[in-house]
């Protein structure tokens, strides 16, 4: 990937992306409160089965799809795909999550990284498209390859939620560090494994295991005292 690509990528994920993700915590909030992630292997824990059997597989599934329907210039399947991914959230919670960031990041790339994949995505609706979506069809229309911007784009992920778990637990900067490290094996790991998918039903991939992650999405709008909007 040249340098300017890179640098690209970086700009996007960035905290300082103005997508709003400091807002959002995917029901974490609720899961600290609740003690199934109050310290550090807990919360290495909670988040390594958000990769592999959670919303960051399911993320996984429809950034590599939605970048390869981009490349190929595919309209009709892209929207048929940005559809399917507003519909899979368990939760009111999980999908304003979704949208918000998606509308935030196409708003933004749109007056400072302007592309013809972007405009493939203008019949799409805010309330309908979804972060990781979004962030697929832009790095498509930029050329970066699809194992690195999903690796970057997982990355910030699961940055996110760390920093979120900061603010909600004594959790310091060394101990938040080690839980991003000691998640690079399973982030490679998703990421290889979703770039044997295309070709494949995406609908067919999708799926979860993380039952309590779900309910904690559930439950954190109602929860009495909130840091976060989800």
């Amino acid at each position: 990937m040249s340098e300017r690509s890179l640098y690209r990528l970086m700009t996007w994920l960035s905290p300082a992306f103005p997508t709003g993700s400091f807002a959002h915590s995917s029901g974490l909030e609720w899961a600290i409160a609740e003690g199934f992630a109050a310290n550090r292997p807990e919360l290495e824990s909670w988040l390594e089965d958000f990769l592999a059997a959670g919303g960051g597989r399911n993320d996984a599934v429809l950034f590599i799809h939605a970048w390869h329907l981009a490349a190929r210039r595919d309209r009709e399947s892209l929207n048929t795909l940005a559809e399917l991914a507003a519909a899979l959230h368990p939760s009111r919670e999980r999908w304003f999550e979704a949208v918000a960031q998606g509308a935030a990041f196409r708003r933004i790339a749109l007056s400072t990284a302007p592309c013809f994949a972007l405009d493939m995505l203008t019949p799409i609706p805010d309330e309908e498209l979804c972060y990781p979506v979004v962030v697929a069809v832009l790095a498509a229309g930029h050329a970066i390859t699809p194992g690195t911007a999903l690796t970057g784009y997982l990355h910030a992920i699961i940055g996110n939620l760390v920093s979120a778990a900061q603010r909600l637990i004594p959790l310091g900067q060394t101990d938040g560090q080690a839980v991003i490290a000691a998640l690079e094996p399973a982030v490679h790991r998703l990421a290889q494994w979703a770039l044997t998918l295309p070709g494949s039903d995406p609908f067919e991939q999708i799926g979860s295991a993380t039952l309590m992650a779900d309910f904690a999405s559930l439950a954190h709008e109602t929860q009495y005292t909130r840091l976060f909007r989800t």
